[in-house]
């Protein structure tokens, strides 16, 4: 019986795996790895060092020659029919990377940029609200200069009918009692019945806020109110219409409650002239 060992080292185990011995040699390692675990080992980890070498040798057939190969081996069997090249799906393995997104400051620009616009424009609305505010200040004074302007016209064209009026009469009231140096005048017209008092030519006492001059007509012997006025007018007043009277016998002036009263007070009696 050979030894083991020796077997193993003369190196026909190599040429079994790889098929280059005579049958006769191969029947012999078959026999050989029957009797001797060692050598049946043996060849399988030499058949186990083939492939992982061949595996890791191993090239990949080119597409074209491995169609020519089968067209050959068809065409010797009489067979007309070829392969179509046959195409491989190959599925690749996505790797997956992680990836950090770049950090973007469209945002905060954004924001800033809505800010500063948000704080402009509420600076300009300020700044216009005060232009309104002045310049409704402005309109409100033109048009209260402007309604001034308008009486005072008003009244000067009431003067120029007076002036131009013949029919308009002018009595001058004289002081009386405790106000001997009280004086005013007054325009009447028989023609309109229209009564005006002078009062820029006013020279009467000054009167408190509980009271005020009240004028009067004597018709048919019994007073008869015409209204009521300040000794102290609005300066831009000139003149005051008062009410209606038809043949009057005379006109007086009464210091009164402010508002008036229905019958004079005669111990208040400032100023009178007879017609």
């Amino acid at each position: 019986m050979k030894d083991a060992k020796a077997y193993i080292e003369t190196g026909i185990l190599e040429l079994y795996v790889l098929g280059d011995i005579s049958h006769d040699e191969k029947l012999e390692v078959e026999a050989m790895a029957e009797q001797h675990p060692t050598v049946k080992a043996e060849l399988r980890e030499i058949e186990r060092s083939i492939e992982l070498f061949a595996a890791e040798h191993a090239m990949e057939p080119n597409e074209d020659l491995r169609d020519r190969i089968l067209n050959g081996l068809l065409t010797n069997f009489a067979d007309d029919n070829t392969f179509a090249p046959s195409h491989r799906s190959v599925a690749e393995e996505a790797k997956v990377v992680t990836m950090t997104p770049p950090q973007n400051n469209f945002y905060k620009y954004a924001f800033a940029a809505c800010l500063a616009l948000l704080i402009a424009s509420t600076v300009v609305l300020y700044n216009l609200y005060n232009r309104l505010e002045e310049t409704n200040t402005r309109m409100l004074a033109l048009s209260a200069q402007s309604q001034q302007y308008s009486n005072t016209v008003s009244m000067k064209e009431e003067q120029l009918k007076v002036f131009r009026d013949t029919s308009y009469r002018v009595f001058n009231l004289q002081g009386q009692g405790k106000t001997p140096d009280a004086a005013m005048s007054v325009a009447w017209s028989p023609n309109h019945k229209k009564v005006i008092i002078d009062l820029d030519g006013l020279n009467l006492p000054a009167n408190d806020a509980e009271h005020q001059y009240q004028l009067w007509a004597i018709v048919d012997g019994k007073p008869v109110d015409l209204g009521v006025f300040d000794a102290e007018a609005d300066p831009k007043e000139f003149m005051k219409v008062m009410k209606s009277v038809d043949k009057p016998q005379a006109f007086a002036v009464t210091l009164e409650k402010r508002g008036g009263v229905p019958q004079p007070t005669m111990a208040n009696l400032t100023v009178i002239r007879a017609i």
